[in-house]
Protein backbone atom coordinates (compact mmCIF):
# COMPACT_ATOMS: atom_id res chain seq x y z
CA UNK A 1 0.00 0.00 0.00
CA UNK A 2 1.23 3.31 -0.95
CA UNK A 3 1.57 6.04 1.74
CA UNK A 4 -1.17 7.83 2.12
CA UNK A 5 -3.41 6.08 -0.15
CA UNK A 6 -7.27 6.51 -0.14
CA UNK A 7 -7.87 2.87 -1.76
CA UNK A 8 -5.53 -0.35 -0.64
CA UNK A 9 -5.09 -3.31 -2.90
CA UNK A 10 -7.49 -5.71 -1.77
CA UNK A 11 -9.59 -3.65 -0.04
CA UNK A 12 -12.22 -1.67 -1.55
CA UNK A 13 -13.01 0.82 1.13
CA UNK A 14 -11.91 3.67 1.90
CA UNK A 15 -8.91 3.90 4.28
CA UNK A 16 -9.31 7.75 5.72
CA UNK A 17 -12.68 9.69 5.64
CA UNK A 18 -13.01 11.94 2.86
CA UNK A 19 -14.84 15.36 2.07
CA UNK A 20 -18.12 15.25 -0.17
CA UNK A 21 -18.90 17.51 -2.98
CA UNK A 22 -19.79 21.31 -2.01
CA UNK A 23 -23.66 21.59 -1.52
CA UNK A 24 -23.83 24.32 -3.70
CA UNK A 25 -22.85 21.91 -6.67
CA UNK A 26 -26.58 20.15 -5.82
CA UNK A 27 -28.58 23.85 -5.60
CA UNK A 28 -27.16 25.82 -7.92
CA UNK A 29 -28.79 26.23 -11.02
CA UNK A 30 -25.36 27.66 -12.82
CA UNK A 31 -23.72 24.95 -11.61
CA UNK A 32 -26.20 22.75 -13.27
CA UNK A 33 -26.03 24.36 -16.56
CA UNK A 34 -22.45 23.68 -16.34
CA UNK A 35 -22.89 20.20 -15.92
CA UNK A 36 -25.19 19.59 -18.54
CA UNK A 37 -22.40 21.05 -20.85
CA UNK A 38 -19.14 19.65 -19.41
CA UNK A 39 -20.90 16.14 -18.60
CA UNK A 40 -24.14 15.27 -19.80
CA UNK A 41 -22.76 16.97 -23.14
CA UNK A 42 -19.60 15.18 -23.49
CA UNK A 43 -20.06 11.55 -22.39
CA UNK A 44 -22.00 8.75 -24.15
CA UNK A 45 -25.97 9.23 -23.26
CA UNK A 46 -28.80 6.21 -23.57
CA UNK A 47 -31.75 6.97 -25.44
CA UNK A 48 -33.82 4.08 -26.25
CA UNK A 49 -33.85 0.69 -27.47
CA UNK A 50 -32.58 0.08 -31.11
CA UNK A 51 -35.82 -2.13 -32.10
CA UNK A 52 -37.95 0.91 -31.04
CA UNK A 53 -36.53 2.39 -34.69
CA UNK A 54 -39.16 -0.31 -36.73
CA UNK A 55 -37.30 -0.64 -40.09
CA UNK A 56 -35.90 2.54 -42.81
CA UNK A 57 -37.28 6.11 -42.17
CA UNK A 58 -38.51 5.26 -38.72
CA UNK A 59 -37.33 8.44 -36.17
CA UNK A 60 -37.62 9.53 -32.59
CA UNK A 61 -36.25 12.46 -31.28
CA UNK A 62 -34.93 13.85 -27.95
CA UNK A 63 -33.48 16.36 -26.14
CA UNK A 64 -29.97 15.60 -24.64
CA UNK A 65 -27.92 18.41 -22.59
CA UNK A 66 -30.37 20.74 -24.01
CA UNK A 67 -29.96 19.90 -27.21
CA UNK A 68 -32.62 18.56 -29.86
CA UNK A 69 -31.80 15.69 -31.10
CA UNK A 70 -33.04 13.30 -34.29
CA UNK A 71 -32.68 9.54 -34.14
CA UNK A 72 -33.64 7.72 -37.68
CA UNK A 73 -32.69 4.52 -39.88
CA UNK A 74 -31.57 5.44 -43.30
CA UNK A 75 -32.52 3.58 -46.41
CA UNK A 76 -30.42 1.04 -45.80
CA UNK A 77 -31.62 0.68 -41.88
CA UNK A 78 -28.70 2.02 -40.42
CA UNK A 79 -28.69 4.29 -37.39
CA UNK A 80 -28.08 7.95 -38.03
CA UNK A 81 -28.43 11.07 -35.49
CA UNK A 82 -28.19 14.34 -35.92
CA UNK A 83 -29.26 17.77 -34.41
CA UNK A 84 -32.41 18.33 -34.95
CA UNK A 85 -31.86 21.92 -36.46
CA UNK A 86 -32.14 22.97 -40.11
CA UNK A 87 -29.12 24.58 -41.63
CA UNK A 88 -30.89 27.32 -43.02
CA UNK A 89 -32.24 29.55 -39.69
CA UNK A 90 -32.39 26.86 -37.14
CA UNK A 91 -35.71 25.37 -37.28
CA UNK A 92 -36.41 22.11 -35.32
CA UNK A 93 -36.60 19.80 -38.39
CA UNK A 94 -38.75 16.70 -36.92
CA UNK A 95 -41.16 18.53 -34.04
CA UNK A 96 -43.12 14.85 -33.38
CA UNK A 97 -41.42 12.86 -30.88
CA UNK A 98 -41.50 9.41 -33.33
CA UNK A 99 -42.77 8.40 -36.35
CA UNK A 100 -41.77 7.40 -40.07
CA UNK A 101 -41.10 9.69 -42.92
CA UNK A 102 -43.22 9.18 -45.72
CA UNK A 103 -40.19 9.43 -47.90
CA UNK A 104 -36.64 9.28 -48.05
CA UNK A 105 -35.89 12.68 -47.32
CA UNK A 106 -35.94 15.11 -44.02
CA UNK A 107 -38.02 18.00 -45.09
CA UNK A 108 -37.87 21.51 -42.73
CA UNK A 109 -41.65 22.66 -41.78
CA UNK A 110 -40.89 25.79 -41.65
CA UNK A 111 -38.57 27.49 -45.36
CA UNK A 112 -39.16 23.45 -46.72
CA UNK A 113 -35.18 22.71 -46.73
CA UNK A 114 -34.76 18.58 -47.73
CA UNK A 115 -32.39 16.86 -46.71
CA UNK A 116 -31.45 13.40 -47.49
CA UNK A 117 -31.41 10.45 -44.66
CA UNK A 118 -27.54 11.01 -44.24
CA UNK A 119 -27.87 14.41 -43.70
CA UNK A 120 -26.93 15.73 -47.21
CA UNK A 121 -28.62 19.06 -48.28
CA UNK A 122 -30.72 17.88 -51.01
CA UNK A 123 -33.07 21.40 -52.07
CA UNK A 124 -34.05 25.04 -50.40
CA UNK A 125 -37.20 24.83 -51.07
CA UNK A 126 -38.56 27.86 -53.47
CA UNK A 127 -35.69 29.78 -53.09
CA UNK A 128 -34.00 31.64 -55.86
CA UNK A 129 -30.35 30.42 -56.42
CA UNK A 130 -27.73 32.98 -55.16
CA UNK A 131 -23.93 33.31 -55.17
CA UNK A 132 -21.61 32.21 -52.31
CA UNK A 133 -24.02 29.70 -51.57
CA UNK A 134 -23.12 25.79 -51.78
CA UNK A 135 -25.21 22.98 -50.93
CA UNK A 136 -22.62 20.77 -50.12
CA UNK A 137 -21.18 23.18 -47.29
CA UNK A 138 -24.64 22.60 -45.10
CA UNK A 139 -25.02 19.29 -44.35
CA UNK A 140 -26.98 18.25 -41.25
CA UNK A 141 -24.99 18.42 -38.03
CA UNK A 142 -24.21 15.00 -36.74
CA UNK A 143 -24.23 13.17 -33.79
CA UNK A 144 -21.98 9.98 -33.27
CA UNK A 145 -24.32 7.32 -32.32
CA UNK A 146 -23.31 3.69 -31.01
CA UNK A 147 -25.01 0.60 -30.70
CA UNK A 148 -24.06 -2.05 -28.03
CA UNK A 149 -26.40 -5.21 -27.28
CA UNK A 150 -29.27 -3.56 -28.60
CA UNK A 151 -29.34 0.30 -26.05
CA UNK A 152 -28.76 3.27 -28.55
CA UNK A 153 -26.25 5.94 -27.05
CA UNK A 154 -25.57 9.69 -28.21
CA UNK A 155 -22.30 11.55 -27.71
CA UNK A 156 -22.33 15.42 -28.46
CA UNK A 157 -19.08 15.47 -28.36
CA UNK A 158 -17.11 14.28 -31.27
CA UNK A 159 -13.65 13.79 -29.98
CA UNK A 160 -15.02 11.65 -26.99
CA UNK A 161 -13.28 8.09 -26.86
CA UNK A 162 -15.32 5.48 -28.18
CA UNK A 163 -18.19 3.72 -26.49
CA UNK A 164 -16.01 0.68 -26.78
CA UNK A 165 -13.00 1.97 -25.85
CA UNK A 166 -14.81 3.60 -22.40
CA UNK A 167 -17.05 0.42 -21.74
CA UNK A 168 -15.26 -2.01 -23.74
CA UNK A 169 -14.53 -4.84 -20.79
CA UNK A 170 -17.54 -3.47 -18.37
CA UNK A 171 -19.65 -5.15 -21.66
CA UNK A 172 -17.84 -8.24 -22.00
CA UNK A 173 -18.91 -9.40 -18.16
CA UNK A 174 -22.09 -9.47 -19.68
CA UNK A 175 -21.50 -10.90 -23.04
CA UNK A 176 -23.84 -14.38 -22.22
CA UNK A 177 -27.14 -12.31 -21.94
CA UNK A 178 -28.65 -12.17 -25.42
CA UNK A 179 -29.74 -8.28 -25.11
CA UNK A 180 -30.08 -7.54 -28.78
CA UNK A 181 -32.84 -10.41 -28.20
CA UNK A 182 -34.70 -8.76 -25.92
CA UNK A 183 -38.31 -6.62 -25.67
CA UNK A 184 -39.51 -3.71 -23.58
CA UNK A 185 -42.21 -5.50 -21.46
CA UNK A 186 -42.40 -2.80 -19.03
CA UNK A 187 -41.63 0.93 -18.39
CA UNK A 188 -41.74 2.84 -15.08
CA UNK A 189 -41.15 6.52 -15.09
CA UNK A 190 -41.35 9.41 -12.09
CA UNK A 191 -39.48 12.73 -11.39
CA UNK A 192 -37.32 12.45 -8.44
CA UNK A 193 -37.22 16.10 -6.48
CA UNK A 194 -33.10 15.75 -5.98
CA UNK A 195 -29.89 16.18 -8.53
CA UNK A 196 -29.26 14.28 -10.33
CA UNK A 197 -25.58 12.83 -8.55
CA UNK A 198 -27.87 12.29 -5.26
CA UNK A 199 -29.57 9.13 -6.95
CA UNK A 200 -26.27 8.17 -8.65
CA UNK A 201 -24.54 8.86 -5.37
CA UNK A 202 -27.38 6.40 -3.66
CA UNK A 203 -26.81 3.54 -6.07
CA UNK A 204 -22.94 3.58 -5.37
CA UNK A 205 -22.93 2.42 -1.63
CA UNK A 206 -25.11 0.42 0.39
CA UNK A 207 -24.81 1.97 3.65
CA UNK A 208 -28.44 2.89 3.52
CA UNK A 209 -29.56 -0.74 2.53
CA UNK A 210 -30.22 -2.09 5.84
CA UNK A 211 -32.67 0.90 6.76
CA UNK A 212 -34.22 1.61 3.18
CA UNK A 213 -34.13 -1.51 1.95
CA UNK A 214 -35.43 -4.73 4.11
CA UNK A 215 -36.90 -6.97 1.52
CA UNK A 216 -33.76 -6.11 -0.82
CA UNK A 217 -31.78 -7.43 2.12
CA UNK A 218 -33.17 -10.14 2.60
CA UNK A 219 -32.75 -11.05 -1.11
CA UNK A 220 -29.04 -10.00 -0.93
CA UNK A 221 -27.86 -11.04 2.57
CA UNK A 222 -24.72 -8.87 2.05
CA UNK A 223 -26.39 -5.20 1.00
CA UNK A 224 -27.86 -6.25 5.14
CA UNK A 225 -23.95 -5.48 6.33
CA UNK A 226 -24.41 -2.35 4.63
CA UNK A 227 -21.64 -3.30 2.29
CA UNK A 228 -21.92 -4.57 -1.35
CA UNK A 229 -19.44 -6.88 -2.17
CA UNK A 230 -16.55 -8.91 -0.50
CA UNK A 231 -13.70 -7.17 0.01
CA UNK A 232 -15.75 -4.11 1.06
CA UNK A 233 -15.59 -5.57 4.50
CA UNK A 234 -11.61 -5.14 5.83
CA UNK A 235 -11.45 -8.24 7.24
CA UNK A 236 -12.58 -9.99 4.27
CA UNK A 237 -9.42 -12.52 4.15
CA UNK A 238 -11.26 -14.15 7.15
CA UNK A 239 -13.68 -15.94 5.26
CA UNK A 240 -12.30 -15.52 1.29
CA UNK A 241 -12.96 -19.43 0.99
CA UNK A 242 -17.09 -18.28 2.53
CA UNK A 243 -19.51 -18.79 0.11
CA UNK A 244 -22.87 -18.09 2.54
CA UNK A 245 -24.09 -14.58 0.68
CA UNK A 246 -23.59 -12.34 3.84
CA UNK A 247 -19.92 -12.73 2.72
CA UNK A 248 -19.68 -13.85 -1.10
CA UNK A 249 -22.86 -10.98 -2.39
CA UNK A 250 -24.68 -13.72 -4.06
CA UNK A 251 -28.77 -14.05 -3.30
CA UNK A 252 -29.90 -15.91 -0.52
CA UNK A 253 -30.70 -19.51 -0.04
CA UNK A 254 -33.19 -20.71 -3.02
CA UNK A 255 -33.61 -17.38 -4.77
CA UNK A 256 -32.88 -17.07 -8.24
CA UNK A 257 -33.46 -13.52 -8.93
CA UNK A 258 -34.40 -10.41 -8.17
CA UNK A 259 -38.05 -11.02 -7.43
CA UNK A 260 -41.36 -10.34 -5.18
CA UNK A 261 -41.03 -14.04 -3.96
CA UNK A 262 -37.05 -14.66 -5.72
CA UNK A 263 -38.09 -16.80 -7.81
CA UNK A 264 -36.84 -17.04 -11.59
CA UNK A 265 -39.56 -17.81 -14.53
CA UNK A 266 -36.63 -19.44 -16.45
CA UNK A 267 -33.31 -18.71 -17.99
CA UNK A 268 -32.43 -16.77 -20.78
CA UNK A 269 -30.55 -18.78 -23.37
CA UNK A 270 -27.05 -18.77 -23.55
CA UNK A 271 -25.92 -17.96 -19.61
CA UNK A 272 -24.48 -20.31 -17.73
CA UNK A 273 -24.35 -21.39 -13.96
CA UNK A 274 -21.45 -19.07 -13.37
CA UNK A 275 -23.56 -15.84 -14.99
CA UNK A 276 -26.25 -16.67 -12.53
CA UNK A 277 -25.06 -17.87 -9.36
CA UNK A 278 -23.95 -14.44 -8.21
CA UNK A 279 -27.84 -13.21 -8.75
CA UNK A 280 -26.60 -9.91 -10.47
CA UNK A 281 -24.37 -8.22 -13.01
CA UNK A 282 -24.21 -4.62 -13.67
CA UNK A 283 -23.62 -2.45 -16.64
CA UNK A 284 -23.06 1.09 -15.09
CA UNK A 285 -22.77 4.09 -18.43
CA UNK A 286 -22.35 7.25 -16.23
CA UNK A 287 -24.16 9.42 -16.24
CA UNK A 288 -27.35 8.26 -17.67
CA UNK A 289 -27.88 4.63 -16.92
CA UNK A 290 -27.23 1.45 -15.16
CA UNK A 291 -28.17 -1.87 -16.57
CA UNK A 292 -28.90 -4.98 -13.98
CA UNK A 293 -28.40 -8.12 -15.47
CA UNK A 294 -30.33 -11.61 -13.82
CA UNK A 295 -30.84 -15.18 -14.56
CA UNK A 296 -34.15 -14.49 -16.70
CA UNK A 297 -34.26 -10.44 -17.39
CA UNK A 298 -32.73 -7.26 -17.46
CA UNK A 299 -33.66 -4.23 -16.15
CA UNK A 300 -32.25 -0.71 -17.01
CA UNK A 301 -32.45 2.69 -15.19
CA UNK A 302 -32.13 6.07 -17.03
CA UNK A 303 -31.38 9.15 -15.27
CA UNK A 304 -31.76 12.19 -16.81
CA UNK A 305 -31.57 15.77 -15.17
CA UNK A 306 -34.20 18.02 -15.47
CA UNK A 307 -32.86 21.03 -13.12
CA UNK A 308 -30.50 21.39 -10.21
CA UNK A 309 -33.18 19.91 -7.71
CA UNK A 310 -35.16 17.23 -10.35
CA UNK A 311 -34.50 14.26 -12.83
CA UNK A 312 -36.51 11.81 -14.11
CA UNK A 313 -36.42 8.07 -12.77
CA UNK A 314 -37.08 5.65 -15.98
CA UNK A 315 -36.90 2.22 -15.37
CA UNK A 316 -37.55 -0.46 -18.55
CA UNK A 317 -37.75 -4.15 -17.94
CA UNK A 318 -36.23 -6.50 -20.67
CA UNK A 319 -37.75 -10.11 -21.43
CA UNK A 320 -36.99 -12.82 -23.76
CA UNK A 321 -40.11 -12.90 -26.36
CA UNK A 322 -40.46 -16.44 -25.49
CA UNK A 323 -40.87 -15.36 -21.83
CA UNK A 324 -43.28 -12.59 -22.74
CA UNK A 325 -45.30 -15.52 -24.33
CA UNK A 326 -45.19 -18.03 -22.08
CA UNK A 327 -49.09 -18.46 -19.89
CA UNK A 328 -47.83 -18.62 -16.81
CA UNK A 329 -45.34 -15.51 -16.93
CA UNK A 330 -46.42 -13.11 -14.36
CA UNK A 331 -44.16 -9.92 -14.99
CA UNK A 332 -45.61 -8.22 -11.81
CA UNK A 333 -43.59 -10.42 -9.50
CA UNK A 334 -40.45 -8.64 -11.11
CA UNK A 335 -41.47 -5.38 -12.02
CA UNK A 336 -42.82 -4.88 -8.38
CA UNK A 337 -39.65 -5.85 -6.98
CA UNK A 338 -37.74 -3.16 -9.16
CA UNK A 339 -40.48 -0.81 -8.42
CA UNK A 340 -40.38 -0.92 -4.49
CA UNK A 341 -36.77 -1.24 -4.20
CA UNK A 342 -36.33 2.17 -6.87
CA UNK A 343 -39.25 4.00 -4.86
CA UNK A 344 -37.59 3.17 -1.44
CA UNK A 345 -34.32 5.30 -3.50
CA UNK A 346 -36.03 8.18 -4.34
CA UNK A 347 -37.76 8.86 -1.16
CA UNK A 348 -34.20 8.26 0.41
CA UNK A 349 -32.41 10.55 -2.23
CA UNK A 350 -35.30 13.10 -1.83
CA UNK A 351 -34.38 13.40 1.46
CA UNK A 352 -31.04 13.69 1.23
CA UNK A 353 -31.78 16.69 -1.22
CA UNK A 354 -33.94 18.64 1.22
CA UNK A 355 -31.35 18.17 3.88
CA UNK A 356 -28.65 19.69 1.70
CA UNK A 357 -31.06 23.09 1.10
CA UNK A 358 -29.91 23.75 5.09
CA UNK A 359 -27.54 27.28 5.04
CA UNK A 360 -25.43 25.74 7.69
CA UNK A 361 -24.45 22.33 5.07
CA UNK A 362 -21.62 23.05 3.18
CA UNK A 363 -19.69 19.77 2.52
CA UNK A 364 -20.51 16.26 3.83
CA UNK A 365 -18.00 13.46 4.61
CA UNK A 366 -17.06 10.28 2.73
CA UNK A 367 -16.67 7.27 5.74
CA UNK A 368 -15.10 3.32 4.41
CA UNK A 369 -17.88 2.21 2.88
CA UNK A 370 -18.26 5.04 0.20
CA UNK A 371 -15.87 4.49 -1.68
CA UNK A 372 -17.78 4.19 -5.18
CA UNK A 373 -19.37 7.63 -4.36
CA UNK A 374 -16.03 8.91 -3.82
CA UNK A 375 -14.47 7.48 -6.99
CA UNK A 376 -17.89 9.05 -8.50
CA UNK A 377 -17.12 12.28 -7.37
CA UNK A 378 -13.64 11.94 -8.70
CA UNK A 379 -15.37 11.41 -12.05
CA UNK A 380 -17.66 14.52 -11.36
CA UNK A 381 -14.39 16.81 -10.89
CA UNK A 382 -12.70 15.48 -13.63
CA UNK A 383 -15.45 15.53 -16.03
CA UNK A 384 -14.98 19.31 -14.58
CA UNK A 385 -11.99 20.10 -14.72
CA UNK A 386 -11.17 20.35 -11.44
CA UNK A 387 -8.43 19.24 -9.26
CA UNK A 388 -9.44 15.62 -7.75
CA UNK A 389 -9.06 15.71 -3.73
CA UNK A 390 -6.59 12.84 -3.46
CA UNK A 391 -5.19 10.38 -5.23
CA UNK A 392 -6.70 6.99 -5.79
CA UNK A 393 -7.18 3.88 -8.33
CA UNK A 394 -10.02 2.24 -10.43
CA UNK A 395 -12.65 1.05 -9.05
CA UNK A 396 -13.27 -2.57 -8.04
CA UNK A 397 -16.68 -2.84 -6.86
CA UNK A 398 -18.30 -6.82 -7.58
CA UNK A 399 -20.70 -4.89 -8.93
CA UNK A 400 -18.49 -5.08 -11.99
CA UNK A 401 -15.96 -7.66 -12.43
CA UNK A 402 -14.86 -9.38 -9.18
CA UNK A 403 -10.98 -8.97 -8.68
CA UNK A 404 -9.55 -12.47 -8.62
CA UNK A 405 -9.46 -14.15 -5.36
Amino acid sequence: MEDNAVLEEGFNGLTRAQASLPASWYLDPAHFEREVREIWGRNWVYLCRAETLDGPRAFRTFEVAGQPILLLRDQEGELQGFFNTCRHRGSILCPQAEGTLKKAMITCPYHQWVYDLTGRLRATGPMRKVDGFDRAEHPLHRVRVEEWGGFVFVNLDPDAPSFDELYGAETAYVANWPLEDLRVGHVYSKTLHCNWKVFWENYNECLHCPNIHPELCELVPIYGRAIMARRDDPEWAEHAEDLAPHHSGGLRAGAETWSMDGEAQGRLPGLTDADVEVGMRYVTVTPSVFIAHHADYVRLVKITPKTAETMELTAEWLFHPDTLARPDFDADKITQFGILVMEQDGGASELNQAGMRSSAFHSGVLMQEEYEVFLFQQWVREQLGEAPKAENVASRASRRAPVSE
